[in-house]
């Protein structure tokens, strides 16, 4: 058998297959208390044959949001609703994990009661989010006192132990994509001259701080953390050491043992480019189960695991209309085309109405 679709054992995770689905944003949750819906406890249980499911980001506290209509995982109804998904997910045999979000400083005063967002330093990005009613331009940050970081890497705590009670296998560490982690991590967006700036040894440790906080409450074997380092997503930057940078990262991680490393490989939901090499030093570097990420083919990601270049490969835009996808990727079946409407907000139309493959003939 192709070996894509086999099953693997990632730390603690025992997946049935090596098709992850990767975190997308949908904006449904319910606005009144942040919480998952029925509705999503449909569009989890719907892809529970792949590998592992990351959810959706999910803020780790009313000052980690960035967009509208994102879920959280820092209040009781919060909890009670995402343990309907990892009940429904688990029924249909599936795996499931978390990812952990802070954005940082891809946020508006709007979605904070009317406070401006925390960054590791007052510089605002050149980028938008959703208030609810449109895209607008970010809001200028303010930077995080060195006192105030530890609240933050206590609410990583938080998230974890609320998310092992909710019932999921895993979390997923949000370090990619222009948010909090990587604001911290490059010298394009941290100016800190404290123990958090500065050096690169300065600069991942808040990345550790996070780690550590996370693996404590749910163990190594079940934790993992996605990176985007050759994406400039956000307006992030790109660090002027990209591998020397997340060399010191991937140490970290290491130290911690983390289950998997998730990686997006080259500009996040763009060009899959990036210095020659540079992409499998890294690779290399991790000691866990490597996940490949960013434009794989089902051609592509079956080469991929067959030559031992990735443990497994996530797939993000394909899940959306393809609920089935590690099936129809196993029989290598036509998929259902990627829509232009419903992607974000909005009820069941453009969500949960997909059709799967029509069962085979006994």
């Amino acid at each position: 058998m192709t070996k894509l679709f086999t099953p693997a054992t990632f730390g603690d995770l025992h997946l049935k297959n090596r098709v992850v689905m990767a975190p997308l944003t949908r904006n449904r949750a319910n606005p009144a208390d942040h919480a998952v819906t029925s509705l999503t406890v449909e569009y989890y249980s719907q892809r529970a044959g792949s590998g592992l499911i990351v959810t959706e980001g999910s803020q780790i506290s009313p000052e980690g949001k960035g967009y509208a209509w994102t879920p959280g995982i820092y209040s009781e109804a919060q909890v009670a609703a995402w343990k309907a998904v990892t009940d429904a997910v688990h029924a249909k045999g599936g795996k499931i994990a978390i990812q952990l979000w802070h954005v940082g400083r891809i946020s508006h005063t709007s979605l904070l009661d009317g406070q401006a967002p925390v960054a590791p330093s007052a510089l605002t990005a050149a980028s938008r989010t959703f208030d609810g009613s449109a895209f607008v331009a970010t809001s200028e940050p303010r930077a995080l006192e060195t006192a105030e970081i530890a609240r933050i890497v206590e609410d990583y705590r938080k998230a974890a132990a609320n998310a092992r009670r909710a019932g999921f296998d895993a979390v997923e560490i949000h370090g990619a994509n222009g948010y909090l982690i990587d604001q911290f991590l490059r010298d394009t967006t941290n100016r800190r001259t404290d123990a958090y700036g500065g050096s690169q040894e300065n600069r991942v440790r808040f990345l550790d701080e996070v780690v550590g906080a996370v693996v404590s409450e749910m163990g190594a074997g079940r934790t993992g953390i996605r990176l985007s380092p050759f994406s400039n997503a956000n307006d992030v930057g790109i660090d002027s050491d990209t591998v020397g940078l997340f060399s010191k990262a991937i140490d970290v991680l290491n130290r911690h043992k983390l289950a998997f490393l998730h990686m997006v490989e080259g500009q996040t939901g763009g060009p899959r480019d990036w210095p020659v090499g540079a992409l499998e030093t890294l690779r290399d570097r991790f000691d866990g189960a490597y996940i490949a990420n960013n434009g794989y083919t089902r051609a592509m990601a079956v080469e991929a695991v067959e030559s031992g270049a990735a443990e497994a490969v996530a797939f993000g835009k394909l899940y959306i209309s393809n609920p089935d996808l590690a099936e129809r990727l196993a029989v290598d079946a036509p998929l259902n085309p990627l829509p232009t409407e419903g992607l974000y907000g909005g009820g069941a139309d453009g969500y949960t109405d997909y059709p799967a493959l029509e069962p085979a003939d006994s």
